[in-house]
């Protein structure tokens, strides 16, 4: 497993920010079963540059915590018995398989943690755990979809023992 951490912000965390990224993805793509050697990229920002993030590649005009930016094709979230084993899906240096890139911004990781009562640890891990699930094809927009997303989420953060 890979995982790229680009910061174009201070981190201002008292914890392992690198090492809680890498023990949420680890168990994350263990527990979904996801059958290959992964790669994955995290950007963290502060919300100007997720702003502007936001705005380019989703035409909001505004900050947001999180994005995901998936770059394979499930034909349903967390299925991957079918996978289109393209060989632009796969580093060809590594073989791992590309899942995307998460963009997290450190401001708003500092302003949920604040306004839901949870620890900032908690709030940064809750934001790879549900970016992970997007990367693996799951949603939040239907009710349906939420149904499915939102249970595993809180799951694997209990799993994890990352409490609010």
């Amino acid at each position: 497993m890979t995982i790229h951490i680009e910061e174009e912000t201070t981190i201002p965390f008292s914890f392992d920010y690198q090492k809680l990224a890498e023990t949420v993805i680890a168990y994350t793509i263990d527990r979904e079963e996801f059958p290959f050697e992964a790669e994955i990229s995290i950007l963290l920002t502060d919300n100007q540059g997720i702003l502007e993030i936001n705005h380019r590649m989703r035409r909001i005009d505004q900050p947001t915590d999180v994005l995901s930016f998936p770059l394979i094709d499930y034909p349903s979230a967390g299925n991957f018995e079918e996978i289109d084993m393209l060989e632009e899906n796969f580093n060809p240096d590594t073989g791992e398989a590309l899942l995307g890139d998460i963009v997290i911004s450190i401001d708003k990781v500092l302003e949920q943690a604040e306004a839901y009562g949870h620890s900032v640890q908690r709030e940064f891990a809750f934001l790879i755990v549900h970016s992970m699930l997007h990367l693996f094809g799951y949603d939040h927009i239907a009710l349906e979809d939420a149904e499915k997303m939102e249970p595993l989420q809180k799951a694997i953060l209990e799993e994890l023992e990352i409490k609010r």
